[in-house]
């Protein structure tokens, strides 16, 4: 590989300031459809889930990329994603509004022993899936249950009768 070729591996193919508004508009728009749009997971990713991540990521790389053809594209590209990623992550840290938009509020699943089924049809959750993550946390059977939430991570918390709250 001659020096002429290697600095075209670096040279800019396409302007950096379109590589940072293409990487922005997409990071925000996936931002939006994972946060508004895809259900949350019981903890777990589903073989349909990771299709899903892997036909986005390469149908937003199409639209980001405009085209480029040099690693330096690349690293505008990917730079820009994850400072926008960083700048959300601390923004929200520090901006409890902005975390209620960021971030879903827990999901009551249970109350007094009942299943909420309406909010189960919500995250499309079976009973059978919140009575294996039950299990999971030594707890036989729902009625057993004063409080169980769907937590922003997909996970399920619990509160059992007789525990302080």
């Amino acid at each position: 590989m001659t020096a002429l070729e290697l600095g075209q591996l670096f040279a800019f193919s396409v302007s950096p300031l379109e590589l940072v508004v293409r990487g922005s508009a997409m990071y925000f728009f996936l931002l939006l459809i994972f946060r508004f749009v895809l259900r949350r997971n019981v903890g777990s990713i589903a073989v349909a889930d990771i299709l899903v991540l892997v036909v986005i990521a390469d149908a937003a790389q199409n639209a980001m990329s405009g085209g480029y053809e040099s690693i330096s594209d690349g690293f505008v590209l990917v730079g820009t994603i994850v400072l926008w990623n960083v700048a959300l992550d601390y923004a929200a840290y520090r901006f409890r509004p902005l975390r209620h938009v960021l971030e879903p509020h827990p999901l009551l699943l249970i109350r007094n022993g009942k299943l909420l089924r309406h909010n189960l049809r919500k995250e499309f959750l079976t009973e059978d899936e919140v009575v294996a993550q039950l299990r999971e946390k030594g707890i036989d059977a729902v009625e057993e249950v004063k409080q169980a939430f769907m937590e922003s991570d997909g996970s399920i918390s619990v509160i059992p009768y007789g525990s302080r709250s």
